[in-house]
């Protein structure tokens, strides 16, 4: 299995911070939002490749943070796993792939042919990537993955889906005005590998590039797609506030 981590977008909202430095480099708790990403993709053993998607305008940070995690992580411990940094051409916000469009700019450069882990390297989580890759295999299907959410106005801001009793989506919609279920999608999934051409099948049809739940929301009217209920937290780091927020969450803890 293949690991992409999103990490391309410009992160405007939480600007001056992320001015001159990439979301995915913020600390929260002591590391960085991306060093927490690996250490929680290290739990599934059938992952053999990592890659971190940039930009042009800050691809040359990510090397930087490669290389001291090279320093750092002990290439000699058994399993350990050196990333690969893509840089996906863009500048500007403006120039930008899109979500969707990075996953099918790393899927070719590294002409993947395997299962995929994507995740946005926005998210800050604490459930087990092991008990969803564990769950994907049970259930053998794409998968998404969510999260019940009381807060109505909110998923307003979210993916939604609506998952029957057996976990399967029968229904998914972005940033809903009107929300069908309490579900929340997160930005987490694990795509088989017979999948992974339906990505250049749904940008060739013109459809929407940027937030990655647009591709299970046109994917599973067309393929079995299924959803791992999660215990625990998942954030995703869009504004300063939210930053603050969780940055004293794990700091008081």
């Amino acid at each position: 299995m293949v690991a992409i981590i999103l990490a391309a977008g410009y992160a405007t909202r939480l600007y001056p911070m992320t001015k001159h430095r990439p979301k995915a480099l913020l600390r929260i708790g002591g590391e960085t939002i991306l060093d927490h990403i690996i250490k929680k993709i290290a739990g599934i053993e059938a992952v053999n490749k990592i890659a971190v998607v940039s930009n042009g305008k800050f691809h040359l940070k990510f090397d930087v943070w490669k290389k001291n995690y090279m320093k750092n992580a002990r290439p000699a411990n058994a399993g350990f796993i050196e990333p690969v940094v893509l840089n996906d051409g863009s500048v500007s916000e403006y120039t930008r792939l899109g979500a969707i469009g990075d996953i099918c700019f790393a899927l070719e450069a590294l002409t993947v042919d395997e299962d995929v882990l994507i995740i946005a390297g926005d998210n800050y989580f604490t459930f087990s990537l092991a008990d969803l890759y564990d769950y994907y295999k049970k259930m053998d299907a794409d998968c998404i993955v969510v999260k019940r959410h009381a807060d109505r106005e909110a998923l307003k801001s979210l993916g939604v889906a609506i998952v029957a009793p057996d976990g399967v989506v029968t229904g998914f919609e972005e940033k809903p005005q009107d929300p069908k279920s309490d579900f929340a999608v997160y930005a987490t999934y694990i795509y088989k590998r017979e999948t992974l051409p339906l990505f250049r099948t749904y940008l060739d049809e013109g459809n929407p590039k940027d937030a990655p739940g647009n591709f299970p929301a046109w994917l599973y009217k067309r393929k079995r797609l299924v959803a791992y209920a999660f215990e625990g937290d998942c954030y995703d780091i869009g504004t300063r506030e939210i930053y603050k927020e969780i940055s004293k969450i794990f700091l008081d803890s």
